[in-house]
């Protein structure tokens, strides 16, 4: 059976989820093989077997850690010539979508950004254009290198025990022309991470001040969800700008998305109208937020969302 390439995320020693999605997409068409680079960690590799990966490609060298982008892009284009892949996985993260690009001028291939889906034969499904229209595609030069967006595939656990293989990679001068000079790691938070939420509570400009978003953090703290922000939110300062959902923040796609004082802008739009329910809350019955939403409620978030929360809370009790 043919290798399918998989780029693993991981943070700390640990495993991003879209990773595992991306196993899953990759047994459809063969036989999942990570590519990961950095040191192993045990627990890393008990979740890569969890979730099939047949083989671990291990690239641990400095310039991997010390630089952006090209030495990971070179580590994938050494192991693709080694193994002739049937595909390339990567996760639609900004630098997912940088390695993806420079990946596929090296090797010469077609590359498609943002599928939500990845069927077997390698026809990839994409939402465009704010969702306006479902394009079915497939790549038809060299190995098809594919970005896929977060929560766009359930994970399926299905156990192996993989055969770990050490590569040596020679990093380029030009890959070591941009160097990571100093880290700042986040604030540890129990949330989960906003791309990987499979529940997202979103505040906008309806909210009013810094100080109502205590009552969206309620909220998503109910659900076990992560907290989002329109950008009119995060330009007034009343929320982090690392939690911006939208074209020029980040793109979710949870299983519930809650939009709280919202108006619907395309902007926003662009980052969360693949999630699969959408709840809005709004004042304005002709908030474009409805177009799209799954279910709305006209009303005063100020006063919704403490009643949503409270109800919850005591159905969990």
């Amino acid at each position: 059976m043919r290798e399918v390439l998989v780029l693993a995320e991981h943070e700390r020693g640990q495993i991003s989820k879209s990773t595992t999605e991306l196993l899953t997409l990759a047994s459809r068409m063969g036989m999942p093989a990570v590519v990961h680079l950095g040191d192993l960690t045990e627990s890393a590799r008990s979740v890569l077997a969890e979730y099939g990966a047949g083989k671990i490609y291990i690239v641990d060298r400095p310039a991997v850690h010390e630089y952006r982008v090209l030495p990971a892009a070179e580590a994938l284009v050494t192991i693709s010539v080694q193994s002739s892949p049937v595909a390339i996985l990567i996760t639609s993260s900004a630098e997912g979508k940088e390695i993806g690009g420079r990946l596929a001028v090296k090797l010469g291939s077609g590359i498609i950004i943002d599928a939500i889906d990845v069927a077997a034969d390698l026809t990839t499904t994409q939402s465009v254009f704010a969702d306006s229209f479902i394009v079915r595609a497939n790549v038809a030069t060299g190995i098809p290198i594919i970005t896929v967006k977060r929560n766009s595939t359930t994970p399926v656990a299905a156990p192996t025990t993989p055969t770990i293989v050490k590569i040596d990679v020679k990093t380029s001068e030009l890959a070591m022309a941009a160097t990571i000079v100093d880290r700042t790691p986040h604030d540890q938070s129990s949330r989960p991470e906003l791309s990987d939420a499979t529940v997202v509570v979103s505040g906008g400009r309806g909210v009013g001040s810094a100080d109502n978003f205590s009552l969206i953090e309620d909220l998503a703290d109910a659900l076990g969800g992560a907290v989002g922000a329109s950008r009119a939110v995060t330009d007034l300062g009343w929320y982090a700008r690392s939690n911006q959902v939208g074209q020029t923040g980040k793109t979710v796609s949870p299983q519930l998305y809650i939009a709280n004082g919202i108006s619907g802008a395309i902007q926003h739009r662009a980052g969360m109208q693949t999630s699969k329910t959408i709840l809005a809350v709004n004042t304005d019955p002709d908030a474009p937020i409805f177009d799209i939403a799954d279910f709305g409620v006209v009303g005063d978030l100020l006063r919704v969302v403490p009643q949503l929360t409270e109800e919850i809370a005591r159905r969990r009790s």
